[in-house]
């Protein structure tokens, strides 16, 4: 529904300023569609959806499709009469003279009344109450969970994970944030999610929030309601009202959140506005793969900040047998030399371990002649100072030889 809603933004520009009819309807559309994709965007988070509403569901997306045609007709119309006479008053003109201008004008009016009749199905099936009381799941590429699937239990992190905790639980009754850094691969996010799942049943609430490099901050607030447990308030919202709903739920909870994948100030800037300080001993993790945001978030504190380290060279072997042959005791001869290699070329990175691990124990065949080809495109030894490009290249590398579910 992206594609239609930008097509209806920009009928409401300047450029559409003397189509006043159009234009109306066009701002009546967007705002009513809005309402609807957020709808849209939870159900697609869950696990069963009810037949009444995946009847809707389906209904709105075909009226979407209606609409998109519709306004691309329009629009073809206004660029062709723009590129012939270089004004949007003589197009309007000319789509006067045709008829044409009238006949659309028609058509997304009939689009009005089935948005209209789509909002009282909504009320008639109770969408909105389905979805308050129903739980959600995040939806992924079923292949991508080969690589993660032995992640919670991973080898050597025990000991960050006690020192983690010793950082963040302490007896100060204070609001207390704690950044982990470190580069992309390191296990920032597993070692968060695992301190999180451990000590989250000592708060009366919590959310964990992947935030990424270019975040919606109002959805992402808008979802840190949801999870916390409040209300639905998807409505139209501005940003302030949105915060302070947040600030007045929690000021008197004890709360946990968890901020992953942080990436500039001005984000945090807005998200930590919403986390009151009451003196109820919550906490707030973030994790982030720069210095300065890791120090920024915490307030220039250095002693809040956990650095990751790469895992040590048993561990990192540990890991990787364990993945390819089942137990670190049983790996081949003939494959211990390359073995080697391969795990110079991870730098401890865990990430690294288990995507290559995963290709290798992916593969039927087992020869070192196949584990040659894969390692040859690992290129140079990765390390903490290894590039985001770098990383993504393994990434892709394991993406092509996930088996197929």
């Amino acid at each position: 529904m992206n594609p239609l809603l930008g097509k209806l933004t920009k009928l409401l520009g300047e450029e559409y300023r003397r189509l006043t009819g159009v234009r109306k309807q066009a701002s009546f559309l967007k705002d009513e569609l809005s309402a609807m994709k957020a709808l849209l965007d939870r159900m697609e988070l869950m696990d069963k959806i009810d037949p009444s509403a995946k009847n809707w569901r389906d209904h709105v997306r075909e009226m979407s499709y209606d609409m998109e045609n519709c306004i691309d007709d329009f629009m073809h119309d206004t660029e062709d009469a723009y590129e012939k006479k270089g004004f949007i008053r003589k197009m309007a003109q000319r789509l006067r003279r045709l008829g044409r201008r009238h006949q659309i004008a028609n058509r997304i009016k009939e689009l009005k009344v089935l948005v209209v009749e789509a909002n009282a199905r909504r009320e008639r099936y109770k969408i909105d109450e389905f979805i308050n009381s129903s739980p959600s799941i995040v939806v992924t590429d079923p292949r991508i969970s080969v690589i993660y699937r032995e992640r919670e239990g991973i080898i050597g992190i025990d000991g960050s994970k006690e020192e983690l905790v010793g950082l963040l639980m302490d007896s100060k009754k204070k609001l207390k944030v704690v950044s982990i850094m470190g580069f992309g691969g390191l296990g920032k996010t597993t070692l968060a999610k695992q301190v999180y799942d451990e000590i989250g049943g000592q708060f009366n609430c919590k959310a964990f929030v992947p935030v990424s490099q270019r975040p919606d901050v109002k959805s992402l607030l808008t979802g840190l309601q949801l999870k916390l447990g409040m209300e639905d308030s998807s409505h139209a919202q501005e940003l302030q009202d949105i915060i302070d709903r947040l600030r007045e739920y929690l000021k008197h909870k004890r709360y946990l959140v968890l901020v992953d994948d942080l990436w500039d100030e001005p984000t945090w800037n807005i998200i930590s506005c919403a986390f009151p300080e009451h003196g109820n001993g919550s906490k707030v993790m973030v994790t982030t793969r720069l210095d300065d945001i890791a120090l920024w978030a915490c307030q220039n504190d250095h002693a809040c900040i956990y650095k990751m380290k790469p895992l040590k060279e048993q561990d990192s072997r540990q890991l990787f047998f364990n993945r390819v042959f089942g137990s670190k005791n049983d790996c081949p001869e003939h494959f211990k030399e390359i073995s080697a290699r391969i795990l110079r070329k991870c730098g401890g990175l865990p990430l690294a371990i288990i995507t290559i691990s995963s290709i290798l124990a992916s593969q039927e065949a087992r020869s070192p002649n196949e584990w040659e080809s894969i390692v040859s495109s690992l290129g140079a030894k990765i390390s903490t100072k290894s590039t985001f490009k770098e990383m993504r290249g393994i990434l892709n590398l394991s993406y092509i030889h996930l088996p197929e579910v």
